[in-house]
This record gives C-alpha cells, sequence and structure tokens, in this order.
C-alpha cells in the first residue's frame, strides 16, 4: 500500500505539471461583441420544456434560429414556433447517422450564412455571448470555438457529480492542449460550438462523423485535422437548463457514450479501471491504512483536492466537496462499466426511445 500511495502521489504531481494545467478552469475572457453573419441550428427532439428559453435567448442577440424538429413525440415544434425560431421536419434517420447529426447536417443545407451557432435545445445563451464568441474567432484566426456551458448544479447529485464533470473533461482534453495546433487533442461542447461554414465544407459537413455518438468532439477533430485552428473555454453565464436530480439521472448520462470514449474496447475499459482506481481509489484507502502509506495517502488526497478546488470555485461550491472527489469517481468508474454491460446487451448509446446498434 506504501508503493501504491507513493505512485498515486507521483501520478498526481505529473497531472499537475504536465497535464497542460488541466485543472485551470475558470471563464474565458472574451472580448467586445462583434456583429456578423452568424445563423443558429438546433437539433430538436421532445424538448418543449426548454426549446422556447433557448429561442429566445438569440432572437434577443438578432440571431436567426433554425430549428430541425427530429420527429419529436411532443410539442417542441409548437413551442419553438412560438418562441421566434424557423423550423423545418427533420427526414426519417437514415442508417448509419445519430438522430442528432442527421439533424444538423439537415439544417446546415438550409442555411447560407458564413458562421453557424449550433446549439442544444436546452441551453440559455447569455445576451451577448454570441457576438463575443464570434469576435474571439476573428480575432484568433478560429474555424470553430466552443464553450462548455455552466451545467445545472443545484441538487445534491448534481453537487457531487457535475463539477467532476468538466474536472474529468478537462482531464482528458486540456483546453491549452486543444487551442494548440501543433497537439492532436481536439474537443468542444456541444451545447455551444461556432464553426465556419467554409470549415464544415472542408470536411464534407457531417457525413464523416455520422455516426459517432461523442458528435462534438469528433467534430472538433474533424476541422483540426484538416487544418483548422479550434478553441475550447468556459462559460460562467450561458447555462444548461437540463437539471440531474438524481444520482441515476447523471448514472444514464454517463452510462449513455462512456465506452464508446473507450472505443468499444475491453482492454481501454480495464486500464480505465486500473487508472481510476490508482488515481482516486488508492488515496484515501492509502490514509486510514497507518504508517508511511499514510503520509502518502494523505498527500496524493490533498493535492487532487487542490486541483479540483478551481472548478468548485466556478460553481460556487465549497471546498469541502474536494474530499468526496474520490467516491465521485468510484461512482463514474460504475457507470463506465455500466456502460460497457449496455453495449453488450446491444442498448449502447440509448437516448429518447433510440438504441445505437453498433
Amino acid at each position: 500500500m506504501s508503493v501504491l500511495a507513493a505512485l498515486a502521489l507521483l501520478a498526481w504531481g505529473w497531472l499537475a505539471l504536465f497535464r497542460g494545467r488541466f485543472w485551470r478552469l475558470a471563464p474565458a475572457p472574451l472580448p467586445r461583441p462583434a456583429s456578423g453573419d452568424v445563423t443558429a441550428i438546433i437539433p430538436a427532439r421532445d424538448e418543449e420544456a426548454t426549446i422556447g428559453r433557448t429561442v429566445r435567448s438569440l432572437a434577443r442577440q438578432g440571431v436567426p434560429v433554425l430549428v430541425v424538429d427530429d420527429q419529436s413525440r411532443d410539442a417542441t415544434a409548437a413551442a419553438a414556433r412560438g418562441a421566434g425560431a424557423e423550423v423545418i421536419a427533420g427526414a426519417p434517420l437514415p442508417e448509419g447517422w445519430t438522430g442528432k447529426l442527421w439533424a444538423l447536417e439537415q439544417g446546415v443545407r438550409r442555411v447560407a450564412s458564413d458562421w453557424i451557432l449550433l446549439t442544444d435545445a436546452d441551453i440559455e445563451h447569455h445576451p451577448t455571448s454570441v457576438g463575443e464568441l464570434l469576435a474571439l474567432a476573428r480575432e484568433r484566426d478560429l474555424d470553430l470555438a466552443s464553450l462548455m456551458v455552466r451545467l445545472h448544479c443545484e441538487s445534491a447529485a448534481e453537487r457531487l457529480m457535475i463539477p467532476a464533470f468538466v474536472f474529468f473533461f478537462a482531464l482528458l482534453y486540456p483546453f491549452r492542449w486543444v487551442a494548440d495546433p501543433n497537439r492532436a487533442t481536439a474537443a468542444a461542447a456541444g451545447g455551444c460550438i461556432l464553426v465556419r461554414r467554409a470549415a464544415l465544407e472542408r470536411i464534407g459537413y457531417f457525413a464523416p462523423i455520422s455516426d459517432r455518438l461523442i458528435d462534438d468532439c469528433a467534430l472538433a477533430a474533424a476541422v483540426k485535422k484538416s487544418g483548422g485552428r479550434i478553441w475550447l473555454g468556459l462559460s460562467r453565464d450561458t447555462v444548461s437548463l437540463r437539471p440531474y436530480p438524481r444520482l441515476s439521472d447523471i448514472w444514464r448520462m454517463v452510462a449513455r457514450t462512456a465506452y464508446t470514449q473507450l472505443r468499444y474496447s475491453p482492454l481501454l475499459l480495464a486500464g480505465t479501471v486500473i487508472g481510476l482506481g490508482a488515481l482516486f481509489l488508492v488515496p484515501p484507502l492509502a490514509t486510514f491504512s497507518g504508517g508511511a502509506a499514510m503520509l502518502f495517502g494523505v498527500a496524493a488526497w490533498l493535492l487532487m483536492g487542490v486541483l479540483y478546488r478551481p472548478i468548485l470555485r466556478l460553481y460556487g461550491l465549497s471546498p469541502l466537496w474536494a474530499a468526496l472527489l474520490p467516491l465521485t469517481a468510484l461512482v463514474y468508474l460504475g457507470a463506465t462499466i455500466d456502460s460497457a454491460r449496455r453495449h453488450w446487451e446491444g442498448r449502447g448509446g440509448e437516448w429518447k426511445g433510440r438504441v445505437r446498434r453498433s
């Protein structure tokens, strides 16, 4: 246990120093808003409850909104029209496409703007967010600029799990590395992506990634691989309206795509179990083991908590939540294993009545 705890401490030290400063999670400073030719496209399926607020938050900025109604079973289309959006009915889902990407493919073919904002139906945009993102893209000559919006974080389950979701995402895709054209790391947050039409044309729109469940990162990777410059930041003021009141809600959200992230590989799953266990579970176990193991365990647990504090600060949470990060990691690990189980049972990627077959 002493050896394992020492290795965990070394691992956290290495991550702190050499993983792109992933832990420096703070809202990105954006330039003054600019005006330009931007159209927002919203793929929507059964989003009656939130889509009105999303459309109005864009309409207040003077951004035209096209909603592609992906065969909703509720009043999504009526709510979107009532808020001022143009709505088109999505065609039946063809084989080899996910619903969201098929909706976006149909939408992008209907608009002619130089810039396209891809956003979800449950995002309330800050009154100047689109202009700020456009100004940043022009200033840095970007082909794709994305904001990870502030996720809903009010219930106890959300406070335990949501900041850690952002923390783990940044650990996988350090934002500095995403913006570095000399690194292959590419990521985006699907709730708010501003992309240049020319960049979409260059990669063949969405057809090359038509079957990807983690579509935002796949899009960013395609744009970056084609020679485009990309950027990803955090927002405090553009927010997600989708609540996750129970732990089971978050579990299902993670289980939908976690095994996809591991490329459906049992070896990568085993490596993830070992890696997460070594990083997050060994420190608290060593802390209560006594002797040298306790010293290394306490040090690793404290360092883990220090790196976690910036995201807790962003979400207005007490730093004491950092002590529960090992528990949070254990839940995410369980959901990842469950994601593999669902895939093996033929239920991978299940979402709103659809199951992705792979």
